[in-house]
């Protein structure tokens, strides 16, 4: 994702940006997704720590909720600013916080981290064909 921003910010012609933004909403989207579906309830399941499932979740709403914005967004740069910096800031507490616990807690995270790359290419194959 690191390298889709860059891409993002570097791009000179209008279209690119465009562009660039779509895939940067579609791959954040797939993300949210697989990772809602696969992997925190594995984490509920192993931790049974609700409340930072339930600030995950959030974060991922309003994610959501800012990805929304972008088709209409006449600040199309200020609007991908945004999804980057609540992206950084979510992968930042997920990395410090639930990946840790999940990891203390014995979750077998190499299974998972499969199962959700197959999941998401599935779906990203099915969105594809549509």
């Amino acid at each position: 994702m690191e390298e889709l921003f860059r891409d993002f910010k570097s791009a000179g012609d209008p279209t690119a940006k465009l562009h660039l933004a779509q895939v940067i909403c579609m791959e954040l989207t797939l993300h949210a997704m697989v990772e809602e579906e696969i992997f925190y309830p594995a984490f509920a399941r192993a931790t049974g720590d609700e409340q930072m499932l339930q600030h995950s979740l959030k974060e991922h709403q309003e994610l959501k909720e800012l990805i929304g914005r972008v088709p209409a967004a006449e600040n199309l740069e200020g609007a991908i600013e945004a999804i980057k910096q609540h992206t950084l800031h979510h992968v930042e507490e997920e990395r410090r916080g639930m990946f840790a616990k999940a990891k203390s807690s014995g979750m077998e995270l190499a299974t998972l981290g499969g199962r959700i790359m197959t999941r998401r290419s599935e779906v990203a194959e099915a969105i594809q064909q549509a």
